[in-house]
Formats: C-alpha cells, structure tokens, sequence
C-alpha cells in the first residue's frame, strides 16, 4: 500500500510539532508509600517533522504509548522520548502527561482518612539530543488574608486557593514531597474529611498564619531556591476570592529555566 506521510512535500515549510492529543489512558506512575498507583493520564505527544515530508505516521505514537503505559514516570520519560525519535524518524520529540495523583490524609486531630486528589503534569522534551523534564503539580491550600484579620474584629475572609508549581531537577524525587513544601507554605492545608475538631482545629490555624498571595509564593520561591535537587522552578498563586469579584494572582519564576 502506498505510504502517502513519506510522499514528497514541495512547500518547504518545516513543522515545529505534529502529533496526537487528548489521549486519555490508563498509566502506572510511581508511589511513595504504595510503590505504584494506577491513574488516567490525558496524552500529548509530538514530534518534529522536516520539510521534505508530507506527513507523520500518527498510529506510531499510540503504539508506542502502548508499549510503555505501565512505566509512564519520571524515570522512563527519556527512553520514551528516545523511541518516539527513533520510530518517527524525528530530530526532536515532545511528551505531555497530564494525571490525577492520590494520597491518603489523615484530619489533624480525628486522625480520619480520606484520599485527596492532586493534578500532576510531566512536560517533556528531547531536542538536539538534550532530554528535558519538567515536572508540575496543582495544589488546593487555604489562605487567610492579612488585612481582612487586620481590620477586622469579629473574624477574617478566607478562601481556597490553587498553587501551581513546575520544577526542574538534577535527580529524581517524589511528587509527595513537593506537595508537602506547598502546604507548608500556606496558612493550612486541605483535607477531604473532617470531623467538627479538625475544623476548628484547622481555621483557628490559618486564622493564626495569614497569607496574602504574594507571600505563598514567596515562600515556596524560599524553600524551592534552598533545595539542592531543584535546579530550576517556577510558582502560581491564585486564591479564589470568598468576597471579590476577581481572583487574587501572583507569580515567582526563577530565572535561567
């Protein structure tokens, strides 16, 4: 049968990407206290492709996903960006893995468990025969606002809000451990059940540890530049106002990524 992605293109434009999206897939990622975790991952895969040909061979990158959908983690990530280069004849190849990640909490003083999910992200390339991996992770905090506290003398408005953070790494680490700077960084964490004392427990603590926007990114900005594997971050805030219109924002990156 004729092979029409290997015919000649005559326009002389080279595509940056081309490739398959929106791929949701049962994937096997790496557990820090169950050793592995079964989860859904939502795909993007791509490759270069030169002037000269007319197409990509689209049925290559499932198969390939195929191959390796029980090892999609931060370790295997080369060797499958390695594959998709070689079996597209590509210069360059790209992989995005979007997924959720659980982790079972305990309520701080019921001690009650519940499993709270996190939204992690891989965005990883190989170009030039350089590999890079970013690794990302959105994390749901509670905020207390400074000046509500300030000036106010019956209680604060707080709300929940939504940190994202991508890093960069010399050598490999866990998810868990990233999300609990996150947490640390806020005026408390989030749980999925509580009982009546975890509660109380919990709002008179961020009651205690206000936090504009601004300051959760500055402290993770804080720990991240202290932390001798991360190489390269970058965080975003945004709290999702209980009494304005609008949504709070703010973002710390460091630079050189």
């Amino acid at each position: 049968m004729i092979d029409m992605q290997s015919q000649r293109d005559h326009r002389r434009v080279e595509i940056n990407k081309v490739g398959v999206k929106n791929i949701e897939y049962p994937i096997t990622v790496l557990d820090k206290k169950n050793r592995f975790q079964h989860t859904v991952g939502k795909v993007n895969m791509y490759v270069n492709l030169p002037h000269h040909f007319k197409g990509t061979h689209m049925s290559r990158f499932v198969e390939i996903l195929n191959e390796y959908r029980g090892t999609i983690n931060i370790k295997a990530i080369s060797t499958i960006l390695d594959k998709m280069k070689e079996k597209l004849n590509a210069e360059s190849a790209y992989l995005d893995v979007e997924f959720p990640y659980f982790i079972e909490k305990r309520a701080p003083v019921s001690g009650a468990k519940s499993l709270l999910g996190y939204t992690c992200r891989f965005f990883a390339s190989l170009n030039n025969g350089r590999h890079k991996l970013i690794v990302g992770i959105t994390v749901p905090v509670t905020t207390v606002c400074p000046c509500s506290r300030e000036i106010s003398e019956k209680g604060a408005h707080n709300q929940r809000s939504l940190v994202s953070v991508q890093v960069t790494f010399r050598k490999f680490f866990w998810i868990e451990d990233l999300i609990r700077i996150v947490e640390n960084s806020a005026s408390a964490a989030v749980f999925s059940l509580l009982k009546r004392g975890d509660e109380k427990f919990l709002t008179e603590k961020a009651y205690d540890n206000p936090m504009f926007v601004e300051d959760v990114v500055r402290s993770i900005a804080l720990r991240l530049s202290a932390h001798k594997n991360i190489t390269w971050f970058s965080v975003e805030s945004e709290n999702l106002e209980s009494i304005h219109n609008h949504n709070a924002y703010a973002c710390v990156e460091k630079e050189g990524g």
